[in-house]
């Protein structure tokens, strides 16, 4: 059985860096840059732009609007290197508290409906 932080790594956090990666180049910004400021490489850049890498998961308005934001802020020069990783992981368990993370644990690993491993939820289902 994989693990949900196996499960995040796998789908949440490509699909996050394919959606920031989106916004900062419809902004203007240049692939190269987005690679440097993401600390990914520029082929990746490329292959979230095109939906070859990180596009399983669809966020609601909420994540969109933050990963938005972040953009405008890493774009207007407003974040810090340093800045990026609390932005990162906000997002990030925002995600988690959605459900999100037990849904793709079920649907990726088949697991049982009854199991309560996922970190994150409010809702009871996972704990």
């Amino acid at each position: 059985m994989k693990p949900p932080c196996e499960i995040v790594v796998w789908y949440v956090i490509p699909s996050i860096r394919s959606k920031l990666a989106k916004e900062l180049f419809e902004l203007g910004m240049k692939q190269k840059d987005i690679s440097e400021q993401l600390d990914i490489t520029q082929p990746a850049v490329s292959q979230y732009l095109r939906d070859k890498r990180g596009h399983e998961l669809d966020f609601n308005p909420i994540v969109n609007q933050y990963i938005k934001n972040m953009a405008k802020d890493m774009m207007n020069g407003e974040l810090e290197p340093i800045d990026l990783i609390p932005r990162f992981c906000h997002i990030c368990k925002t995600i988690k508290t959605q459900e999100v993370l037990c849904q793709l644990h079920r649907e990726k690993v088949n697991i049982p409906e009854y199991c309560s491993a996922c970190m994150g939820s409010e809702s009871g289902n996972c704990q």
